[in-house]
């Protein structure tokens, strides 16, 4: 196990670096205070469990080096930004999740966001879609619409893309285990709208490491679906110059109780992973390293989550350039999309969300994050209604322009305690990584249970502490409000999933079957092989093969992955 770090507060000296200033200092004026009006705790701790001191001075700081650990925006280690202005030059994507219902539906709320000054898309898939079943399937009974949008077919794509002007407007898709499929189904989708695939702009999640660790939307084992994402770096590097090939999350992980170091190192171990297996292929690292980009999510606790993204650059640009030897400076620059907190919303007093969510992307924003998405506040009760999006998307506005944060790059830089905090991070993520290293990698790390096992502990001490009353969750577990009224609610169409089902056996009986059967056994044959599996998916979907029959195809040469259960 990783060395725990945490210390009380109450060992003033723990982790401080001499400062006969600041020893004065605690002796006289702060034990006068103290002794008058004692602190309202024994122990002050960021939620990655080190020690929050007293006062920070220069002391903390005294090791760092301005050329060597912080560079300037836009330069080497990137720990100020990856862009030399940041948002003076542009903003950050406004990128708001939307999925729901039927692709019809789903199309309706793009529009109505990009109207209200989104400026990028971000697709949710329903469950059956990531775990590659098709809406009639028998295990999507139930499913269909539910918490994303259903797409089996291109005649769903067509639908969900109608009018949407995907030229100019970059594509975010939450998709991981059918993240081929559903990449090939965009490309041809562009084509058919006239887009060439140089200009089709957007992303894949395609992170499938961090489904086995912690959501579990898998399909096939861990190995054949390396094979996937390596598969489609491989093809994005020469026909999609625009398509970011991985978003590689440490959101759900997070999410699932993670601290913030356990992110941060549980993410980038994901990332060394699919450069190696990126490699392994054969590519060079500056043919693809630029194109990989990271999914974080965002607490409540400003300056650790400030701090986090700043050591994520930091710790990824010295990675890519010392351990895998990239020359070219864009293969070393950690671009990210940020999420606030989904499992930090309450269902109780649903207005405090709003705050919540507002502080969360003011750290994403003071961390310097390339797109973000903001939680909306009934999203502990049902799927977003629009207003509720929309008030989401109105306070990243308000940030952007009515702040001043966004007016010169990491406005935080030099802070004795944010500066401190980065370097903790990075100490601690660095120890779960020779963790993880002397476990043998990554995939040994997750066959053995490692992570997942760090992530449980980490949620049952924060669940016992919310329980306690040690951490207080404000109209939760303190300053209940007495009356509280639930709002009106997104409503899913009943009639979407019967639907959705009709169009899906409507495809099956019009489209070519000879195209369809002479695709199908070509993607299967490259399945068996080592060929790239992009070319045939592309083929299969304009033959209108779905989702569900390609990823059976699939599983009947690779099998499906079942969780090893351990007592």
């Amino acid at each position: 196990m990783a060395e725990d770090r945490r210390t009380t507060s109450g060992d003033l000296d723990s982790g401080s670096a001499n400062d006969p200033e600041r020893d004065r200092w605690r002796a006289t004026t702060r034990a006068k205070a103290v002794s008058r009006s004692p602190e309202r705790q024994e122990r002050f701790l960021t939620t990655s469990g080190n020690a929050i001191q007293d006062l920070y001075v220069p002391a903390d700081i005294a090791g760092l080096d301005e050329d060597r650990d912080l560079g300037r925006p836009g330069e080497y280690p990137y720990t100020r930004g990856v862009q030399p202005t940041m948002y003076r030059g542009r903003l950050w994507t406004m990128r708001q999740y939307a999925g729901f219902s039927t692709a019809e539906d789903t199309n309706r709320r793009f529009r109505y966001l990009l109207e209200q000054g989104q400026t990028g898309l971000s697709v949710a898939f329903d469950l059956p879609t990531q775990m590659g079943y098709d809406s009639d399937a028998p295990q999507a009974e139930g499913e269909v619409g539910r918490v994303g949008v259903p797409i089996n077919s291109m005649a769903d794509m067509d639908v969900l893309l109608d009018g949407l002007p995907l030229d100019t407007v970059s594509t975010s898709m939450t998709i991981n285990a059918s993240a081929a499929v559903l990449l090939a189904m965009y490309v041809a989708a562009a084509e058919k709208q006239g887009v060439a695939r140089g200009q089709v702009s957007g992303t894949t999640q395609n992170d499938i490491l961090k489904e086995y660790i912690a959501r579990g939307t898998y399909i096939f084992p861990p190995r054949p679906s390396m094979r996937l994402v390596t598969d489609i770096f491989e093809f994005c590097s020469k026909e999609l110059p625009r398509w970011n090939t991985i978003s590689i999350s440490g959101y759900h992980m997070r999410e699932a109780g993670a601290t913030a170091a356990q992110e941060l190192a549980f993410t980038l171990a994901d990332g060394i992973a699919y450069v190696e297996a990126a490699l392994s292929r054969g590519l060079d690292i500056d043919d693809f390293a630029d194109r990989l980009s990271f999914f974080f999510a965002s607490w409540s606790e400003l300056f650790e989550e400030v701090a986090k993204f700043r050591a994520a650059r930091r710790m990824w640009a010295r990675i890519v350039k010392e351990r895998f030897g990239a020359t070219n400076v864009r293969s070393m620059a950690c671009r990210f999309h940020v999420q606030t907190a989904g499992s930090s919303l309450t269902a109780q007093s649903i207005d405090n969300n709003v705050v919540r969510t507002t502080v969360q992307a003011l750290a994403a924003v003071l961390g310097g994050a390339q797109s973000l998405h903001t939680n909306s506040r009934d999203e502990a009760l049902a799927l977003p209604t629009a207003e509720a999006a929309r008030l989401a998307l109105r306070t990243q506005q308000i940030l952007a322009y009515e702040s001043g944060v966004t007016e010169t790059p990491d406005p935080l830089a030099g802070s004795y305690y944010v500066e401190s905090l980065t370097n903790g991070l990075e100490a601690a993520a660095n120890d779960y990584l020779k963790e993880i290293e002397a476990l043998g990698g990554t995939l040994a790390a997750i066959e053995a249970g490692y992570q997942q096992r760090q992530i449980q502990e980490a949620a049952y001490q924060v669940q016992r502490a919310v329980e306690s009353g040690t951490k207080v969750v404000v109209g939760v577990n303190k300053y209940r409000d007495e009356e509280t009224s639930t709002p009106s609610l997104q409503k899913i169409d009943p009639e979407g999933e019967r639907r959705q089902c009709e169009r899906v056996q409507r495809v099956r009986a019009e489209r070519d079957p000879a195209a369809w059967a002479a695709a199908m056994d070509r993607l299967e044959d490259c399945a068996r092989g080592q060929e790239n599996l992009l070319p045939p998916m592309i083929e299969a979907v304009k033959a209108y093969a779905t989702v569900g029959e390609i990823c059976d195809r699939l599983r009947s040469v690779w099998g499906e992955h079942r969780e090893l259960i351990t007592v």
